[in-house]
């Protein structure tokens, strides 16, 4: 808590990013209900305008539900490619001002602004970066300031739409107090309907629950939460470096022409990077295949995908690649799989197709394996049938 004291930290978000975008490219849209997501029947909201909220739609909720609560809005599939644009535009503009800052997601950046009140004051310097943000890009983004991350954030969504919110040192703890549970990061659907069913709406009644108590209900995040709730948050900003791909390679221990763990080699790579892709909030728009023959031949081939980063679309389309390279039936030594034009956009974000039911159970098999690891749940067609261990896997990230 006490090193928190010494830190400056700036949460930034713009506002409904996508629905701000779309509304650049079309200014009819302004004050209007808008809806973007999958536009097929079993499709889901990846975002929505306040004026949509206000009838009740949320975000990953079905489609056919929002456009029953709210059927006067205009429904748009949406565009990555011009959503990660401008959310690289943003980049610049805060890379070009800010000394430290991490990029948290498509939309959201944390900024370590610690000692600059020596200089001018880091709550002038924030409202200064906003409004250099909304000049340059014509976007709405909203800030809050506070001595670490968690706090930054709360106060963020606090000042929401468009405004701006600083928490001053030592008063974290009465700002959350009259918060209900759900702003507290951390806190999912599963937890919050928990601590309701326990009688606990508000943070300060979270507060007021002794620490042991809550460890023994929830074991670990038990702590974690009970630091949560009294604003104490040490964790550091990242220092944001742009990736430009990334890739895993496997040499064979004995060259092979086994082609079905081939193929299998080639899906459960596929599947952990692009579990890795997940994890950072991105996505790829290009797939690439490498085989190495046991002469030491090489071959690549790639494809340009739309953007994603789901396993089973990148699963096929790497193993269409596979199968196209794969001619000689020379035994093998190496193959490799590479993701490249890579852009910040998170999961349920990319399913713009995908059904609720096929999001839940992304979602599902994600939380197993941030939880146990990449490794720990597989799909069948990604699981090889070698008689001994033969391959040493080599990750490479650029």
């Amino acid at each position: 808590m006490y090193r928190d004291q010494k830190r400056t930290v700036v949460h930034m978000d713009l506002d409904t990013f996508f629905v701000s975008v779309e509304r650049l490219r079309d200014s009819r849209l302004e004050g209007k209900p808008l809806i973007i997501g999958g536009t097929g029947g079993r499709g889901v909201v990846s975002s929505c305008s306040y004026e949509a909220r206000k009838f009740g739609v949320t975000s990953a909720m079905p489609m056919r539900l929002a456009r029953r609560i709210c059927p006067h809005a205009t429904v748009i599939s949406g565009d990555h490619e011009l959503y990660s644009r401008y959310s690289n535009l943003v980049t610049e503009v805060i890379r070009d001002r800010a000394p430290v800052f991490e990029k948290s997601s498509i939309d959201e950046f944390y900024l370590d602004l610690s000692g600059m009140d020596r200089f001018f004051g880091a709550w002038k310097w924030a409202i200064e970066l906003r409004q250099f943000v909304i000049n340059e890009t014509g976007l709405p983004i909203s800030f809050g300031l506070s001595i670490n991350k968690l706090v930054a954030k709360v106060a963020t969504g606090e000042a929401k739409p468009n405004g701006q919110l600083q928490v001053d040192p030592g008063t974290e703890q009465g700002f959350l107090a009259p918060l209900p549970v759900s702003r507290i990061p951390m806190i999912g659907k599963k937890t919050g309907e928990f601590l309701i069913q326990m009688g606990v709406r508000q943070v300060l009644t979270l507060q007021q629950i002794p620490r042991e108590m809550l460890q023994r209900i929830l074991g670990k995040p038990g702590i974690q939460l009970w630091n949560r709730a009294r604003g104490i948050d040490d964790s550091p900003i990242v220092p944001y470096v742009e990736r430009k791909s990334i890739s895993t390679e496997r040499t064979f221990a004995e060259d092979s022409t086994d082609i079905v763990n081939l193929r299998a080699t080639i899906a459960g790579m596929t599947e952990r990077i692009a579990f890795k892709l997940r994890k950072e909030n991105k996505m790829t728009a290009c797939v690439t295949v490498k085989i190495r023959y046991a002469n030491f031949d090489t071959e690549t081939r790639q494809i340009r995908v739309d953007y994603t980063n789901s396993d089973h679309v990148l699963i096929r389309k790497a193993l269409e690649l596979f199968d196209a390279l794969y001619q000689r039936r020379m035994r093998l030594r190496l193959v490799g799989v590479r993701f490249t034009n890579l852009i910040y956009g998170s999961h349920q974000v990319n399913l713009f197709e995908d059904t609720e039911k096929q999001i839940r159970l992304h979602q599902a098999i994600d939380n197993i394996k941030f939880k146990y690891g990449a490794g720990a749940l597989m799909r069948g067609t990604s699981v090889c049938t070698w008689q001994k261990p033969e391959i040493q896997p080599q990750n490479y990230t650029i």
